[in-house]
């Protein structure tokens, strides 16, 4: 069976997931192999802002306008670790280019460019990953947990977080509010 390659879409969760961690969730997958799949969680907030962020990691943030734009919780998976999905621009000491739009950042360096004004006009800070071992997330596709569909950058960085998952469905087609949360098969 020929695997599909999910790296750079989305993963929006079926209104019958249940799964307090990725109810009504919308995750943007980074990296995906027969090994598993990486991704993070893209319209959860969390109550920090980037001011207090930036206060706790020691780092001064005098030129930031925007300190209590939110930090979002990208997953159950080493919430302690972060993440910054942002334009491909700049170069960061950790870098994965997932797409020729978009990267994701795990090094120091980018939120201190960030805290100086210096960053990537364009990002998202996030604690924590979703992750999938081998061929589980192809498991949870056929299980009908959720829709793969492609990414749009400006719902990652424009789009309002509250209306996320709604705009990826409607990538696809998808209006979710006529989609059941009953599971069964006929």
């Amino acid at each position: 069976m020929e695997q599909t390659n999910l790296t750079n879409h989305f993963l929006i969760a079926m209104p019958a997931l249940a799964d307090p961690d990725f109810l009504h969730s919308v995750t943007y997958i980074c990296e995906h192999s027969e090994d598993g799949a990486l991704g993070i969680v893209i319209n959860r907030t969390t109550n920090i802002g980037l001011g207090e962020l930036f206060h706790s990691m020691n780092i001064d943030a005098k030129e930031v306008t925007d300190r209590n734009q939110p930090v979002f919780s990208g997953g159950p998976v080493h919430p302690e670790q972060g993440f910054v999905i942002h334009q491909s621009a700049g170069k960061w000491t950790s870098t994965l280019k997932v797409s020729d739009e978009i990267s994701v950042t795990t090094s120091h360096d980018i939120i201190e460019a960030i805290a100086r004004g210096k960053g990537t006009d364009n990002y998202l800070v996030a604690l924590g990953y979703a992750g999938w071992g081998g061929g589980q997330l192809e498991e949870e596709l056929a299980a009908n947990s959720w829709l793969a569909g492609p990414v749009d950058s400006r719902i990652i960085f424009e789009t309002p977080v509250e209306q996320r998952w709604v705009a990826a469905a409607t990538l696809l087609g998808v209006d979710l509010s006529l989609l059941s949360s009953d599971v069964g098969h006929a």
